[in-house]
């Protein structure tokens, strides 16, 4: 039966019926990697940012940029790129279908695992660009 509404139990089939839970410690394994699954993800995400910046430093930064740009760089970029999109995008629809399990803990997991991610791989960039967007002269 598929749950509509959300629900809190141990006993919970995830993504595949073959993925079933029905015990503690197997429940724990199961939140464990939505947990790790879902810092991938931002992990995937992070990474995706800087290649598509092809390792330019943010503007008002010193540094030189990682790699010179060229039409072979480029295209590789172009591609590794595109794969890391796809893989980001795959996972990040398996972590939807595992909230869509309806499950309390598998949300929570998720939820969690995002947080996390986002904490530990949002870097300094992050936080220069979002300063350099908050200065507004709108007076």
């Amino acid at each position: 039966m598929m749950h509509m509404t959300f629900y809190w139990s141990r006993q919970v089939t995830l993504l595949f019926t073959s993925w079933r839970t029905d015990s503690w410690p197997s429940y724990a394994l199961t939140l464990l990697a939505c947990v790790l699954a879902s810092a991938f993800y931002q992990y995937l995400e992070y990474v995706r940012y800087r290649v598509r910046r092809g390792g330019k430093p943010t503007e008002g930064t010193a540094e030189e940029p990682f790699l010179l740009r060229s039409k072979v760089a480029g295209m590789v970029g172009k591609i590794a790129g595109g794969v890391l999109f796809g893989l980001s995008s795959a996972l990040g629809y398996l972590l939807m279908l595992a909230v869509m399990s309806f499950n309390g803990g598998v949300f929570l997991a998720v939820i969690l695992g995002l947080t996390v991610g986002y904490l530990v791989f949002s870097g300094e960039d992050d936080d220069q660009t979002a300063g350099l967007n908050s200065t507004c002269a709108c007076a």
